[in-house]
């Protein structure tokens, strides 16, 4: 009620709890829970109304937090996916759709996983921006590749089936 309307986000271990909390406030509501209409709390919501925007799209690949979940999976599937990166790959697509592997989308995910990992070997520091400054490099893993892995991770995060219930 003060007037701030800067999020001052948690530093050290306080930022890695076991639950996830956002400090609430009536006439700031948290920018990604209004994305994804969250009720305004000034009255009971039973049922909340699904939508499907851009701007829930442009929150997953951009948000702080969205980008940390999506370098912990890019650790894990790199971790536990395998020796090559198109076991990897299938690895995540399992991972994350729980369906067998589509042709189609393997496909699709190599290809930008190629294209992104050319972009992060040419721009180093961009790469390092993107997964090194938080997140150690697995062992036998480089810091282009793993920044790629990270992309791929973000969008398969983004997908409608896993942001979409039902």
């Amino acid at each position: 009620f003060n007037g701030q309307r800067d999020w001052a986000t948690s530093r050290g271990e306080d930022r890695y709890r076991r639950g996830f909390y956002t400090f609430l406030r009536r006439t700031v509501p948290y920018p990604s829970m209004a994305t994804f209409d969250a009720p305004s709390r000034e009255i009971c919501a039973v049922r909340r109304i699904r939508t499907n925007t851009p701007l829930q799209s442009f929150v997953t690949l951009n948000d702080e937090a969205y980008v940390e979940f999506a370098q912990a999976l890019a650790h894990r599937i790199y971790a536990e996916g395998g020796e090559s990166m198109e076991d990897r790959l299938k690895f995540a697509l399992r991972l994350t759709l729980a369906q067998p592997v589509d042709a189609h989308r393997l496909a699709t995910l190599t290809g930008l996983f190629d294209s992104e990992l050319a972009e992060y070997r040419k721009t180093p520091t961009a790469a390092k921006e993107l997964f090194g400054k938080t997140v150690p490099v697995p062992n036998g893993a480089t810091l282009p590749e793993m920044a790629a892995l990270t992309v791929v991770a973000n969008v398969l995060l983004n997908l409608d089936a896993i942001l979409m219930k039902g």
